[in-house]
C-alpha cells in the first residue's frame, strides 16, 4: 500500500487550478474536458480537485468547504526553500494569510494561508 493522491471538491475547478498557478506555481498536469476534475503537477504524490456536484452524485449529502467559515481540521503541505517569498507570492494572488513565516523549535520554516476555497495550505521548508 502506498498513499497516491488527495482528491479535493470544490465549487469551481478551473478556478481552483488557475489559482494554485499563480499563488503557488503548480501547474495542472490534467484537466479533464468536462472541467470537473484535475490533476497537479506535485510530484509522486497526485493533489487533485474535482467538482463538488461530481461528490454529491457519488456520496449524496457532502459538506462544502466555504472561505469564510472556519477552515477544516486538514491542510494541504507544500514544500519549498523560500517560505518568506512563497508566502508573499501566495497572498498577492489572493490567498488569505493566517500565519506568517515563523522558524519553528525544531528547525523549519512554516507559514500558512487559505486558498481561494478556504482550505488551509502549510507553506514549509523540507524537514532535515
Amino acid at each position: 500500500m502506498r498513499f497516491g493522491y488527495t482528491i479535493i471538491y470544490v465549487t469551481d475547478v478551473a478556478a481552483t487550478v488557475a489559482f494554485y498557478a499563480h499563488a503557488f506555481g503548480i501547474v495542472s498536469r490534467m484537466l479533464h474536458e468536462s472541467g470537473t476534475y484535475a490533476e497537479l503537477e506535485t510530484g509522486p504524490t497526485i493533489l487533485a480537485f474535482s467538482s463538488l456536484e461530481y461528490a454529491q452524485a457519488l456520496f449524496g449529502r457532502v459538506t462544502p468547504h466555504e472561505p469564510h467559515t472556519p477552515p477544516a481540521a486538514v491542510e494541504i503541505g507544500l514544500v519549498t526553500e523560500d517560505v518568506d517569498a512563497a508566502y508573499a507570492r501566495a497572498v498577492a494572488a489572493g490567498a488569505a494569510p493566517v500565519l506568517p513565516p515563523a522558524l519553528k523549535e525544531w528547525g523549519q520554516t512554516v507559514a500558512y494561508v487559505r486558498d481561494l476555497n478556504g482550505f488551509l495550505v502549510e507553506l514549509c521548508t523540507p524537514l532535515g
